[in-house]
């Protein structure tokens, strides 16, 4: 059969590569080289971040991805687990990040509180000796490892995609994409790799010098009661996340922690907190970058995550129910890239832990573009 578009890939970019074409009405194929999807995309937070983006293309895509998500998941029975997002800042040099992100055209709809007004709007931050916490309404979050496969179902479902799944791609030319099983034939293709930089994208992704960053996330289950009803940010976010690093107060922020918590930066650390709803916390994470990183965790690393979750949330006793390594590429000065090899094939990499948050805005443009 010939398709219209050929998806590489069923990670997020993929499955928001395939939604987007399936609403213009085209024939979709997604070639999958596991069984399942077990990559970046449901090794995350399942976090659709909006506030701290990027300025520019990558805060625009988040914001329309945020749009679709909230359809998608309800169209798709994709349940969302909370909404919004608290920052809380510990040191004065934070506020003043805060403050000026909550003053320009990024801030739209965010609201900066007193330790004591967030105390009261979400009484499990630990806001005693903290400065300020902003909060954004933007923000939502799914359970990535689920959420990723009911997508995936739904657009065969009610959209007619067909998943070639548990297939290596072994060659792409212009219309013809050769697997281990099959050879497809498709009017456009679209090769979205994720984390796999040497396999088929690799000749049209050589020019670029990508390589991998390894992060730390771990499964945590608090007291029994213990709700979150945004996600958590704190200090580090605020130099790691670029719509809020690129502001001139943050080279201030930086300063400070680079004395205080110098092991933290060094292992590119910055606290995210969800929850799912079985009540347990998704945290993390650090970032290390390799060509190809060792699959080994550190629990130095992991002591110093759950430091800075106990000291912005009342956990009380909690236990760590789970560890896991994610990777995805690094190395473009943007979120992610579009090469053209052919005019018939895009190879499209999220070059950043952008991917849920951006995906079904990058989709888009790219569609668009083409």
């Amino acid at each position: 059969m010939t398709y219209d578009l050929i998806v590489v890939g069923a990670g997020i970019v993929g499955l928001a590569h395939a939604y987007t074409a399936a609403l213009r009405g085209w024939r979709v194929a997604v070639v999958e080289r596991d069984h399942r999807c077990i990559g970046a995309s449901v090794r995350n937070f399942g976090f659709v971040t909006v506030t701290g983006q990027r300025a520019g293309d990558t805060w625009r895509r988040a914001l329309r991805s945020r749009e679709v998500w909230a359809e998608v998941a309800d169209r798709a029975r994709i349940p969302i687990e909370h909404q919004g997002l608290w920052v809380l800042a510990r040191r004065r040099s934070a506020r003043a990040v805060l403050e000026a992100f909550a003053a320009g055209p990024m801030g739209e709809d965010c609201v900066l509180y007193e330790p004591h007004e967030a105390a009261q709007r979400m009484p499990v931050l630990r806001t005693e000796g903290a400065s300020a916490a902003l909060y954004s309404p933007h923000e939502l979050r799914v359970e990535s490892r689920e959420a990723i496969a009911r997508l995936a179902a739904w657009l065969s479902e009610r959209h007619g995609v067909a998943f070639l799944f548990a297939e290596a791609v072994l060659d792409v030319q212009p219309h013809v994409v050769r697997t281990s099983r099959r050879k497809l034939h498709g009017g456009r293709v679209v090769i979205c790799p994720g984390s796999d930089l040497t396999g088929v994208a690799a000749a049209a992704l050589a020019h670029r010098a990508l390589q991998l960053t390894r992060l730390q996330m771990l499964r945590v289950r608090p007291h029994a009661g213990f709700r979150l009803t945004a996600a958590v940010m704190g200090d580090l976010s605020l130099v790691r996340y670029a719509g809020y690093a690129a502001l001139p107060q943050a080279r201030v922020l930086r300063d400070e922690l680079s004395s205080e918590v110098p092991q933290s930066l060094a292992h590119g650390i910055h606290l995210i907190a969800v929850q799912s709803s079985d009540g347990t916390l998704v945290v993390g994470d650090s970032h290390h970058d390799d060509a190809s990183p060792l699959p080994f965790s550190s629990e130095e690393i992991d002591r110093c995550i759950l430091r800075h979750l106990r000291e912005t949330l009342d956990l009380g006793e909690c236990e760590v129910v789970e560890r896991w390594i994610g990777t995805y590429p690094v190395g473009h000065s943007e979120d992610s890239l579009v090469e053209a090899p052919d005019p018939s094939v895009r190879v499209v990499l999220v070059t950043s832990g952008t991917g849920a948050s951006t995906a079904f805005g990058l989709a888009e443009d790219v569609l668009r573009a083409w």
